[in-house]
């Protein structure tokens, strides 16, 4: 059974999330606020967390910027009164998965919690198949139709981040350090290259995804039908 962190400094909005979470089969745990979260996240060790965006001693963005930097294999949903766009860039640049509008519906909720959760377990795997495409972490080889596509190393992590995380946005600046390495010393030019290398080699009708550009912020995978 998964569990889910529940973090939000209303006790109402904690009780609500937790019973649809319970009567949807997850276990659950919960903390106040940012600094109660920390505290428990290793002895709880959650499969995924609900975070709110506003709350006293560390707000969900602070939250969220230090799960990525320590639990990065913890997904994260947004959980927030706020519906502006502004608000939605900033969860996402502080690394935030998904993100979900107060008042919300609760098979919506769970929805996009089993969701995540999935989107992970193909991110922790090495063999990543995505449309008419594979993806072998082993041997770092990408197949389509069955042929073998020989692409550069760098194309290939980039590819392999984008479909590990499928319909998550990634900021540039966060696909630059995940790729490159935090002490690149190139230009965000570089990704937007190896970007368009990677549509010209699997181009939407054939490879059964695009890479879409969120403007303003970064790329994000997704599959299409």
């Amino acid at each position: 059974m998964s569990k889910i962190m529940i973090v939000d400094d209303d006790p109402n909005i904690r009780e609500l999330v937790r019973v649809l979470l319970a009567n949807g089969g997850f276990d659950v745990c919960e903390a106040a606020d940012g600094r109660g979260a920390l505290r428990i996240i290793t002895g709880e060790s959650p499969d995924l967390a609900v975070v709110d965006l506003m709350m006293p001693n560390m707000d969900g963005y602070e939250l969220c910027r230090t799960l990525r930097k320590y639990y990065e294999d913890l997904p994260v949903l947004m959980l927030t009164a706020k519906g502006e766009l502004s608000a939605k860039v900033k969860g996402f640049e502080a690394g935030a998965d998904d993100y979900l509008t107060k008042p919300f519906e609760g098979d919506e909720l769970l929805l996009r919690v089993k969701a995540l959760l999935r989107r992970y377990k193909i991110e922790m795997s090495q063999v990543i198949r995505i449309g008419g495409v594979t993806i072998d972490r082993n041997s770092y080889t990408v197949s389509m139709g069955g042929a073998r596509e020989d692409i550069p190393r760098k194309e290939f992590e980039l590819l392999f981040r984008l479909a590990g995380f499928q319909g998550r946005t990634f900021p540039r600046d966060r696909l630059i350090e995940d790729v490159w390495g935090y002490d690149f010393d190139g230009n965000e030019r570089t990704l937007d290259v190896h970007i368009g290398r990677l549509r010209e080699r699997f181009p939407a009708e054939t490879s059964g995804f695009k890479i879409s550009t969120v403007r303003g912020l970064g790329y994000r995978l997704e599959v299409v039908s």
